[in-house]
């Protein structure tokens, strides 16, 4: 599901315009964004969270040249999904799965 298939279907579920959808994704999504990059934690439970690791600067390898390649450290964010989703994950079959 893309973007544009997700605000279609949030707007669907919902009763309301796309247009209000779509502003709803994009606020969801600055939050979400500006909370992480002042080092918060979003939480939504049921759902999941959302927060930031540090990752350490290390030695990489070119996977073509095999060649020694140095990695940055940096911050990046991650996404820890919650029970009640791992449940519903877990419980629905998939559509690809399907025999």
């Amino acid at each position: 599901m893309n973007r544009q298939e997700l605000v279609d279907a949030m707007a669907a579920k919902a009763g309301i315009s796309k247009a209000a959808a779509d502003a709803a994704v994009k606020a969801f999504i600055e939050v979400v964004g500006d909370e992480l990059q002042n080092g918060g934690k979003v939480s939504l439970v049921g759902f999941g969270s959302f927060e930031t690791t540090k990752r350490a600067a290390r030695t990489g390898r070119n996977p073509q040249t095999g060649a020694a390649t140095k990695i940055a450290a940096c911050t990046a964010p991650k996404f820890k999904a919650g029970k009640a989703l791992k449940d519903q994950v877990n419980t629905k079959p998939s559509k690809k799965c399907k025999k």
